[in-house]
């Protein structure tokens, strides 16, 4: 959520930033934004005028009485008795003033950072660089899909049986090379000097506003609508609401989280080939990082952790490039953000595996996660955070791009996670 304050002293820029990831209605939005401050504003400082002239008059009546002036008493308990009632009134405006600003700008997203591109969508996104190791394969490679059941790795319709589309079971070598993922994972973010959460997959209504996921993606959630839960949709939302309300130590930032959970989408409306197995899952799990840091460092963090999940993808041996998203393609959260794709040999397309994002203040605004600076005034923190890796399309690439007669092999760094080297 933009602060008031921003909005009210950098209307231009806000406008211009709201323009550019195409957000609908951006002046007549902000222009709302301001009327209702003006309203909420005007109506507390009538309340406040009103506030100070019961008080004098309510300290004339104790002398008037005792002057003997009981009719002019009176008629100054009338007027006390009249503001009040007037200020029930006002009350109630300034506080419907007051909510309806508060819902009308959790409907704005984050102003975009000055590098983010122009752009409406993924064709619009700039590659920032490319590496990894070229796979040749031979002319009947397989995708994954085929590859699960020829193995027995994935069953896709046990899942449907089970649950429904998106829902897979994962199978023997399957189900251990995710284990290894994850393992291998984690214990890569806690080398790099992560402390690993292990937090509930269910978060109440305040962490998704906390986080931004509500209200812009409630279609997307799964709401246990008895309990008024939702499932998570990513790991950030409940590690990044620790800090909800919380004001941090300056010297015990960066903070630095990470957490292997599973994560729930419905990705309502996806069909056709590009969501075929692994492609596009209902449930999937992934290990996320985290970090809650000093503006001024914000962006130094995130170059950490761009190069962290590069080096995850390099250790891998899979193709990779890493993208900045233009503005219709960010997320309504982010200021920044980078995509890391790996290329899909057998199905020739790039997969998405990690979106990095530096979420500014925007985040921590709505959370109240502020940090005590060394003149012990509070300031907002910034928040950023990435997929460190998502494990569906990570299993199609290993899956597809390691293929061989004897089997499909497995990358050097996973070996010591999965006991095994080749999946036969």
């Amino acid at each position: 959520m933009l602060t008031l304050k921003l909005i009210t002293e950098e209307t231009d820029r806000v406008i211009r930033g709201l323009e550019k990831k195409h957000f609908k209605d951006a002046k007549e939005t902000i222009a709302k934004v301001l009327e209702l401050n003006d309203k909420r504003r005007s109506t507390q400082n009538q309340l406040d005028k009103n506030l100070a002239e019961v008080n004098s008059i309510s300290k004339s009546i104790g002398f008037l009485m005792k002057e003997g002036k009981k009719e002019e008493a009176e008629v100054a308990k009338g007027r006390v008795a009249e503001i009040k009632e007037g200020n029930k009134t006002l009350q109630s405006e300034m506080d419907q003033a007051t909510e309806d600003l508060q819902n009308l700008l959790y409907t704005i997203p984050n102003i975009p950072h000055e590098s983010v591109p122009e752009g409406f969508g993924a064709e619009d996104n700039v590659v920032e660089r490319m590496g990894g190791m070229e796979t040749e394969l031979p002319k009947d490679a397989l995708p994954h899909w085929e590859l699960a059941k020829k193995y027995d790795l994935i069953d896709f319709d046990l899942g449907v049986k089970i649950t429904g589309a998106g829902f897979p079971v994962y199978k023997g070598q399957g189900a251990r090379l995710q284990r290894a993922l994850i393992n291998f994972f984690l214990d890569e973010a806690r080398n790099a000097g992560y402390m690993e959460i292990m937090p509930p997959t269910v978060v109440n209504a305040a962490s998704g506003y906390g986080t931004g996921q509500l209200p812009d993606k409630e279609g997307q959630m799964y709401h246990c609508e008895i309990d008024d839960l939702y499932l998570i949709p990513t790991a950030e939302v409940p590690v990044t609401n620790i800090y909800r309300d919380v004001i941090l130590d300056e010297n015990s930032l960066p903070v630095k989280n990470c957490a292997y959970t599973q994560c729930f989408r419905r990705e309502a409306g996806s069909y056709g080939k590009d969501v075929r197995g692994l492609n596009r899952l209902h449930e999937f799990s992934k290990v996320e990082i985290v970090r809650i840091d000093k503006p001024e460092h914000s962006y130094e963090s995130l170059k950490e952790m761009l190069a962290h999940v590069e080096s995850l993808v390099q250790k891998l041996e899979l193709p990779y490039r890493i993208l900045r998203l233009c503005g219709g393609d960010m997320s309504f959260t982010s200021a920044l953000c980078f995509d890391f794709e790996v290329y899909s040999e057998a199905q020739k397309r790039w997969l998405e595996v990690s979106s990095v994002s530096n979420f500014e203040s925007y985040q921590a605004n709505r959370l109240k996660c502020r940090y005590r600076d060394e003149n012990k005034k509070t300031q907002l923190c910034h928040t950023l955070n990435g997929s460190a890796l998502a494990l569906p399309r990570i299993v199609a690439a290993l899956l597809e791009n390691n293929q061989t007669p004897e089997g499909i092999r497995i990358p050097k760094a996973l070996i010591p996670y999965t006991g095994f080297d080749m999946i036969k």
